[in-house]
């Protein structure tokens, strides 16, 4: 197995390559509900922009529960970091 400059195996560079661009797409459904709202679609028909949301960040799950499968993170970490950033967060929200 080659190991890169980084030590990361092929698997692990992938993973987060795959990560990445889906984070990407989920922050480019964002900006798309932003500027034109969760109901609308593209001009030429498809999903609202509410449904390409919910697929981009399903991709997301998906990725990190194969994340979690090959030891890349640990779902116990990650939870306890839901649970802090939920009590981080509520001094900022202000619609919620």
């Amino acid at each position: 197995m080659t190991i890169n400059f980084n030590e990361l195996t092929p698997g692990e560079t992938e993973r987060l390559a795959i990560l990445s661009e889906e984070c990407g797409e989920v922050i480019q459904a964002i900006g798309k509900i932003l500027r034109h709202g969760y109901e609308s679609t593209h001009p030429r028909g498809g999903p609202t922009n509410r449904k390409s949301l919910e697929n981009e960040i399903a991709h997301v799950k998906f990725i990190i529960t194969q994340m979690q499968s090959m030891c890349d993170v640990n779902i116990y970490n990650i939870e306890n970091e839901v649970i802090r950033k939920k009590e981080k967060i509520k001094k900022y929200l202000h619609h919620q």
